[in-house]
């Protein structure tokens, strides 16, 4: 109840919800470009965005010297899955706000015309066990269900490789940039996919405070919405998986990407299609 006591207090400020819509036009503005259309000061617009953020409405993310704010639906998804089967469709006025921002469509979060995504989660260990357990093979494939294989330096080839034998990349990439423990950037795209305006990119950025750390997953320059979709299951899913083995010594009872084995199976079996093609 205290995290929905949270949310609810961020939202009850017209300001903050001009904010929120703000990113739900368009994500991962700075400072600046949230201040300017509301024509307010810096130091009051930093003051609402914490709260955003304390309430886990936000996520910032650096970028050499700009920080750029992004909208985490998680909260507002875990409230309309609280409160709204509890009530008349009459009586969800009060919550257009919180429908309005929970309501994802690909123009709301598309930033120079391709789509990114953030995850953020909160897990109780230190930074470089997070670190490891993202860059070691045999780690990943315990709670990744494929090995991330290379030797992590910049400029450095990488391969997310599936653990049933075969040894067949999913996933391969260029580490662009490796600041152990705190931040890991790769590009990531299928083999033999690379989307015409480049490849997408990831970066986990490793935020350690006192005996808890907070893993933020930014996915940028996606493909489109067929990507969106698989990454917007997939990332939540692998987070999941990671933080229980970290906290737990287990992962979770089943695998969470399972709930969309569906999405998980034809990106593989389109990935198996292309490498064939490739090979004749």
């Amino acid at each position: 109840m205290a995290d929905d006591d949270a949310v609810f207090k961020a939202l009850a400020d017209p300001t903050r919800r001009a904010l929120l819509d703000s990113l739900h036009q368009r994500n991962g503005q700075t400072l600046g470009e949230l201040c300017e259309p509301l024509h307010m000061a810096r130091q009051s617009a930093t003051q609402h965005l914490d709260v955003l953020e304390s309430a886990n409405l936000i996520a910032t993310v650096r970028r050499g010297r700009e920080k750029l704010h992004y909208l985490n639906p998680v909260p507002i998804w875990s409230i309309q899955e609280r409160w709204i089967e509890k009530f008349e469709r009459s009586r969800l006025r009060a919550l257009s706000d919180v429908k309005r921002l929970a309501e994802t469509r690909e123009e709301d979060i598309m930033r120079d015309h391709r789509p990114n995504y953030v995850y953020v989660t909160y897990i109780a260990s230190s930074a470089e066990r997070v670190w490891d357990a993202l860059t070691d093979a045999e780690l990943s494939a315990a709670y990744w269900g494929h090995s991330n294989v290379s030797d992590w330096h910049v400029g450095s080839t990488w391969e997310h490789r599936r653990v049933d034998g075969s040894n067949v990349a999913d996933v391969v990439g260029t580490v662009l940039a490796s600041d152990r423990p705190r931040r890991l950037t790769l590009t990531f795209d299928a083999p033999e996919q690379t989307p015409p305006d480049g490849p997408s990119q990831v970066t986990f950025d490793i935020e350690p405070y006192h005996d808890i750390v907070r893993l933020t997953v930014t996915h940028e320059y996606l493909a489109g919405q067929a990507a969106l979709d698989a990454i917007s299951a997939g990332w939540p899913a692998v987070c999941a998986n990671l933080k229980s083995l970290l906290e737990t010594g287990h992962v979770l009872p089943q695998a969470p990407w399972e709930m969309h084995a569906d999405l998980r199976a034809t990106q593989m079996a389109h990935n198996d299609a292309q490498r064939s093609a490739a090979a004749r």
